[in-house]
């Protein structure tokens, strides 16, 4: 963190991991088209803000359209930005958005002379699906970067074949978690792609409830399976306990109203809320009396909402073999970890007995609590994040030698360095495995999924 940044805890960081990007004009073109707090929104959020601390100039381009792959015309939008002109945008969402790095070192402020170095980054939602666009652009002088957040879902219509053409036009690829990374090399083998991990704002310790308040926090989509959720909960009704389920219900209409005829059906609506996405001091209410938090997507690439937990010293539950497992090992010695990962398939009663455990167990839940409180002092936050991106996006200009090596990771390591190897989360197992000895040969998640 730069001086003066603080982490969760308030702990100030040294002084020391420093860039120059005075004069760096970032576009950064996002997609328009996902409404909901997602993790991709929040990533693209912080990561703008934090640049604009750096003193990059960015611009921010929110673009509307069916993506990922978009339509014709949506393509021709995306075209136009990725030339560097305006994309005919069509209403308010495509406006732009400017955030102004400020002020110089040296006290004065930042002009745009024609010295000034200009670089556009693309969300992968939308880039992946255009490797035309992308290519022309790089064609005309203009080539662009890739943010990307997850691989394509292949759905039969040729998205691996976009995405690999897309992913060999781009100047480069800058993945956002180490199994997105992973994900991407295993399908495509491209070389030179990066990491720059998610970083995690300050936030007040929760108080948590009595009885003990559990919280999922997604979307409300069959691929956060909020459903094997309930499952596992009407089983636990012996037990004292609450649970909300927070999480925008406007994305799949038909599964919500699933999700909410299920709790009635499993009579659980005197013990489960499901009040929608929540924002604001409402959310932050949300999160003070939340004991335990809940991520158990079929595919996570990273999972943000693991990260916010453990900023308020929440514990967390998360799937196996996802990219949870990541997140969850962020800033985590391997002796102390705040939560666990359950294998997971269709059957709930894994998870029933996890849960059952950390119920009744008045230690475990303690040693829980007192992991997450301890991790959040080493969560790094989104300036890391920040450095990370410049020192992909702007080599000669980013002091890389003060990176933390864990945010930026290259595919290819300095032959005259040791090789610096993302941190593995060797704890993540089925429940049954003792938490206070985890299993050494375990690793972190598949390169599958989405946030």
């Amino acid at each position: 963190m730069p001086a003066g940044k603080t982490s969760p805890a308030g702990n100030t960081a040294p002084a020391g991991n420093t860039v120059q990007p005075a004069g760096l004009r970032i576009r950064l073109v996002v997609p328009g088209n996902v409404r909901h707090n997602s993790g991709g929104n929040v990533y693209n959020t912080a990561l703008a803000r934090e640049l604009a601390a750096l003193g990059a100039d960015v611009d921010i381009r929110p673009l509307d359209g069916g993506w990922p792959v978009g339509s014709p015309e949506d393509r021709r939008r995306l075209a136009a930005l990725l030339r560097g002109g305006d994309s005919g945008a069509a209403n308010d969402h495509d406006a732009a958005h400017h955030v102004d790095g400020g002020v110089d070192d040296a006290g004065g402020t930042n002009d745009h002379s024609a010295a000034d170095r200009r670089v556009t980054l693309v969300d992968g939602l939308l880039a992946c699906g255009a490797p035309e666009e992308l290519a022309a652009a790089t064609a005309a002088g203009q080539p662009a970067w890739i943010l990307l957040h997850m691989p394509l879902d292949d759905t039969g219509h040729g998205e691996a074949g976009l995405e690999r053409r897309a992913l060999r036009a781009a100047a480069g690829v800058i993945c956002t978690s180490t199994s997105a990374a992973a994900g991407v090399r295993a399908r495509h083998g491209p070389d030179g792609v990066r990491t720059a991990l998610p970083g995690s704002d300050p936030a007040a310790l929760a108080a948590g409830s009595e009885p003990p308040h559990l919280l999922a926090l997604a979307a409300l989509l069959p691929n956060k399976d909020q459903s094997l959720l309930l499952a596992a909960l009407s089983d636990l009704t012996d037990l004292p306990w609450t649970a909300s389920l927070v999480g925008s219900d406007t994305a799949d209409p038909a599964y919500a109203a699933r999700i909410r005829d299920t709790v009635n059906r499993l009579g659980l609506q005197d013990r489960v809320r499901i009040p929608g996405e929540l924002r604001g001091g409402a959310l932050e209410a949300e999160w003070a009396t939340a004991d335990l938090s809940l991520l158990i997507s079929r595919a996570e690439t990273f999972g943000l909402v693991v990260t916010e937990s453990i900023a308020r010293g929440v514990p967390v539950v998360v799937r196996a073999c996802t990219g949870a497992v990541e997140a969850l090992a962020a800033g985590t010695p391997e002796a102390a970890v705040p939560g666990t990962a359950v294998a997971l398939g269709a059957d709930p009663a894994p998870l029933t007995r996890a849960l059952r455990r950390w119920l009744s167990e008045p230690g475990l839940r303690t040693r829980w609590r007192a992991a997450a409180v301890d991790a959040r002092d080493r969560l790094p936050g989104w300036d890391a994040t920040a450095r990370a991106v410049l020192a992909a996006l702007d080599p000669q200009h980013s002091v890389q030698d003060h990176l933390d090596p864990q945010h930026s990771v290259p595919d290819h390591p300095d032959p005259e360095r040791p090789a610096v190897q993302p941190r593995a989360a060797p704890w993540a197992a089925p429940w049954d495995a003792p938490p206070e000895k985890p299993p050494a040969e375990d690793s972190p998640a598949a390169p599958a999924g989405g946030q």
